[in-house]
């Protein structure tokens, strides 16, 4: 049976690719860069040129982000079930012999099919889009974020402790997913669980990247006017306060709230430091849906950060050939958090072709700042873009070539590529990634739950052996 969506196919793809060939993070790892690290370039100095490579360097740096930055994304609980009623999903977690529950309220969920939705960090400052429901989500109810003595609690912490190294961004990523794990299971709701996207600003747009960029079962994220920490990159920031321009840098958003783990408070005065930047969010969401929504008027949101990072961070897109399905849309004079009429078209897009499945163009990156808002390519750029190959990765009649499905093909025409051959009822989501320290302490590990007995009847299981240290 086909496969409705082609994100959830691609997004397959990659981490299948993936799988048991890559290398762990060493236990040090010096890293000193000036300039925003590149994509294509693993720790070890190999150049990533295939889409297996790059399937491996996607593993790479979310490892780096969940050691330096982040904080770990535990694997699925033991036990997560979920109960609908009166437009509201209760969900329910056991882990290690505690049990927590939280709920979401679901709008706009009627009709004769499944429909679309998209889980609201905090509630959605985008408009709602018709034939798509929202799923309201008090993320704060998952680990709070009242100011740095918030740091440990939430139902995060309840399940795990109040001194798990996660921030809040990932515990709320952690959330997101156990929305996903019950609506998977629950019925009533009327939820195409495979058509889901996130939305949140500000604060909550740095938690819409983070969730974007660590959860595969979401089609597409909306960030919006996420700032430092979020679509900046904290390089760029630092050299804007440094030109006299007064935005947030890491050294000040660590002493604001408790949205990072406290690993990341020994780099925030030495950004230089770490291996890796936020323009390698988008290389974590590659090649899923992807809007960045910014705004060139507030320099506290850093204009020429966002826009300087997220231009390098589709990259991704172009070398994975899927280039518009990444967009930045940037405008000024308006408040904080509040969409501009000239904005609410490239919302509409993003969400029709990658929640809805109609033709859209979705070719958008563009900003009314001068002069690219100051951001100069060559000052923090030195790496080019390769045209990624076929090779490296799986037998291509079980995976199919990743770019196989063109920008323009309608995403309700794509076979699944687990059962090409096999008719089936149902296609299965991606399951959850988890990230684990190695058994000689040398670094964390991909691991998928699932489809590492996949690839041991497929034969791709040495898809990046050239890799391993």
């Amino acid at each position: 049976m086909k496969l409705v969506y082609a994100s959830i196919l691609l997004s397959l793809a990659l981490p299948i690719l993936a799988q048991s060939g890559c290398s762990t993070l060493p236990a040090t790892i010096n890293a000193s860069n000036s300039k925003l690290n590149s994509p294509f370039v693993f720790l070890n100095g190999i150049q990533v040129v295939t889409k297996a490579d790059f399937a491996c360097r996607q593993q790479e740096i979310s490892a780096l982000f969940q050691r330096y930055e982040l904080g770990t994304l535990p694997p699925k609980p033991q036990t997560v079930t979920g109960s609908y009623s009166g437009n509201t999903l209760t969900i329910t977690v056991g882990n290690g012999g505690s049990t927590i529950s939280f709920s979401v309220t679901i709008s706009g969920n009627s009709g004769s099919s499944p429909v679309p939705a998209i889980i609201a960090l905090g509630g959605s400052s985008v408009p709602s889009q018709s034939g798509v429901a929202t799923i309201t989500y008090n993320n704060n109810d998952i680990a709070d974020q009242q100011g740095r003595s918030s740091r440990g609690r939430g139902k995060f912490y309840t399940l795990y402790g109040s001194s798990h190294s996660a921030g809040a961004l990932i515990a709320w990523t952690w959330g997101i997913s156990r929305i996903l794990d019950a609506l998977s299971t629950t019925t009533g709701h009327n939820i195409d669980v495979n058509r889901i996207g996130v939305t949140g600003c500000s604060r909550n747009g740095k938690g819409t990247y983070v969730a974007t960029a660590f959860e595969p079962r979401i089609a597409l994220g909306i960030v919006q006017e996420s700032g430092s920490g979020g679509a900046g990159c904290w390089r760029i920031s630092d050299a804007m306060l440094r030109a006299g321009t007064n935005t947030q840098t890491a050294s000040q958003i660590v002493d604001e709230n408790v949205w990072f783990s406290p690993n990341f408070n020994q780099y925030v005065n030495s950004v230089n430091n770490l291996p890796f930047d936020h323009h390698l969010l988008a290389a974590l969401v590659a090649p899923r849906g992807l809007l960045i929504i910014e705004n060139t008027s507030i320099d506290w949101l850093g204009p020429q950060s966002a826009w300087g990072c997220q231009t390098t961070g589709a990259a991704a897109y172009e070398a994975l050939g899927v280039t518009d399905r990444m967009g930045i849309t940037q405008q000024g004079n308006h408040d904080h958090c509040v969409l501009p009429s000239a904005q609410g078209p490239d919302v509409a897009a993003f969400v029709n072709r990658f929640l809805k499945g109609q033709s859209a163009n979705t070719n958008i990156v563009k900003t009314d700042g001068r002069n690219n808002v100051g951001f100069v390519k060559s000052n923090w750029v030195d790496w080019s873009i390769p045209a990624l190959s076929e090779g490296g990765g799986g037998s291509s009649s079980t995976l199919g070539p990743i770019t196989s499905i063109s920008s323009s093909t309608s995403v309700t025409s794509i076979i699944d590529p687990r059962t090409s051959t096999t008719p089936t009822t149902t296609a299965s989501p991606p399951t959850q990634t988890k990230y684990v320290e190695d058994k000689a302490g040398m670094g964390l590990r991909f691991a998928s739950l699932d489809l590492l007995a996949h690839l041991s009847t497929t034969g791709t299981a040495n898809a990046c052996s050239l890799h391993k240290s």
